[in-house]
């Protein structure tokens, strides 16, 4: 139960995230709803169908589609009472990577896979509903820029897995894996900590 709580609200964080990203590019209803759609749902298609498990999730329980469309529309409702919808976009999409890494890692575990390729799963559940977002509204996706994005999923994946050898109850570990990456996120956007690039400016 709970872990389905988990994947519900990550689905609602990445839900509103795409919403606000296609409303500022004021893209018609239809545009709204799609972007907010895939936005929540990618990475977690993406992860089902890499692991096997179709129909994907989606397709097997409608509560997801429902979230999404009561998302979506009351987002576009109370809009107008969201200030600084740049940064409203940028909180919701580090609570939605937050939950969908452990939900991904969680997936993994579920079918016996290393960790390293668990922490793997869980950051593309995170971060590849973003990159399709980005790409639909001609934006680079942030996982590609200087950004911590994916870096802060990795990270709450290691805590995850060093938790697991700990006396530590597993909702627990949900939560406080997910923290780790909201938290590493928060703080290199607030302290502007970036990784380095490889660009070199010719002579």
């Amino acid at each position: 139960m709970f872990f389905q709580v988990i994947d519900i609200l990550g689905t609602i964080a990445f839900a509103i995230s795409g919403v606000l990203i296609a409303l500022n590019k004021r893209m018609d209803a239809f545009g709204v709803l799609i972007i907010g759609f895939v936005t929540a749902v990618g990475g977690g298609t993406l992860r089902d169908v890499l692991i096997g498990q179709t129909p994907v999730f989606w397709m097997k329980n409608m509560t997801f589609i429902y979230v999404i469309l009561a998302t979506t529309l009351i987002t576009v409702i109370i809009q107008k009472h969201i200030s600084y919808l740049r940064s409203s976009l940028f909180l919701f999409d580090t609570i939605g990577i937050g939950l969908y890494t452990v939900v991904g890692i969680e997936k993994g575990l579920e079918i016996g896979l290393h960790p390293i390729i668990c922490i793997a799963l869980g950051t593309m559940s995170a971060s590849f509903g973003g990159v399709i977002r980005d790409i639909l509204c001609n934006e680079i996706p942030v996982i590609f820029r200087k950004e911590i994005y994916a870096t802060a999923c990795i990270a709450g994946g290691i805590v995850y897995f060093l938790l697991r050898k700990l006396p530590v109850d597993n909702n627990l570990i949900f939560i406080i894996s997910g923290l780790v990456v909201i938290a590493i996120r928060l703080v290199a956007v607030k302290f502007k900590i970036s990784l380095p690039t490889i660009y070199k400016d010719s002579d």
